[in-house]
């Protein structure tokens, strides 16, 4: 059994059966690992949607900040921005099913020696305590009254984690840390302003900040930061959505497996 992990699809479903065929993927034998961002910028969110859910335990996806925004755009929390393009799943006959799979999906993964997650995790956070408070928010998603957790969980305050932290604050830096992160310091005060690879003065790239010898992590979102085959932190957004390239990494191995990408969308923000 192999196992990809691939970067954001962001609705590229071409080249996501491009991408698969390319690794000689097998359903019954290798299992996939999506890093999020499944959805949007790109043509075909809803084939997307349909494929990965159909792959039933044969796939993992960690939910990304463009899967929580259709989350709260269908329900009713969000207007709709000028580069949405998920209107195929908001006006699909499935989409209420479609949005409560994607809802339920977990914010970070680990098995076999790995850890995924979409964005990055703060550097106080040990993994065994992330996928805790990982799991706190999956909690407050899959609850029964989770359209109030949607109400609450954007906005960028609190900056920086404490364990002292309760209720919708303590969720929504979980939220940040985990699907929009991509600098912060080394006392986890987050950044969410600067654009591109290059920090602002007082930061770091997020996992500049973890411990040198930990479970490997593998994550998107960064897609100016681009590929970045570092063992201990591997970045598989390469910008498909914009005339980039989908990656696979196989993580047994580390073999990369890559298609090109026509492009969607002029770069813009992630």
């Amino acid at each position: 059994m192999a196992i990809y992990a691939i970067g954001d699809v962001q609705g590229c479903f071409d080249e996501l059966k491009e991408l698969l065929k390319k690794c000689n993927y097998k359903k019954k034998n290798d299992r996939l690992w999506f890093v999020g961002d499944l959805v949007n910028r790109g043509p075909k969110s809803l084939e997307v949607l349909r494929f990965v859910r159909d792959l039933g335990d044969a796939a993992v996806t960690v939910l990304g900040n463009h899967d929580l925004h259709l989350i709260t755009q269908y329900e009713g929390f969000e207007r709709k921005r000028k580069d949405d393009s998920f209107g195929d799943v908001l006006g699909a006959r499935d989409a209420k099913e479609l949005v409560d799979w994607l809802r339920t999906r977990p914010m970070m993964h680990v098995e076999g020696g790995n850890a995924m997650v979409h964005a990055g995790l703060l550097p106080g956070w040990s993994i065994k305590q992330a996928l805790a408070l990982g799991r706190e928010v999956e909690a407050a998603l899959r609850a029964a009254g989770y359209r109030e957790f949607l109400k609450n969980m954007y906005g960028s305050k609190p900056e920086a984690w404490s364990n002292s932290l309760a209720g919708w604050d303590r969720l929504r830096v979980i939220v940040n840390a985990m699907t929009r992160m991509r600098f912060c310091t080394q006392r986890g005060k987050m950044e969410f302003h600067a654009k591109g690879a290059k920090p602002p003065p007082g930061y770091l790239p997020w996992y500049e900040t973890r411990p040198a010898k930990e479970t490997p992590i593998v994550f998107g979102h960064w897609s100016q930061l681009g590929l970045r085959l570092d063992p201990q932190a591997t970045c598989l957004d390469s910008g498909c959505v914009w005339g980039g390239s989908l990656s696979a990494l196989r993580l047994e191995d580390r073999a990369l497996h890559q298609v090109g990408c026509a492009g969607y969308q002029a770069p813009g923000e992630e």
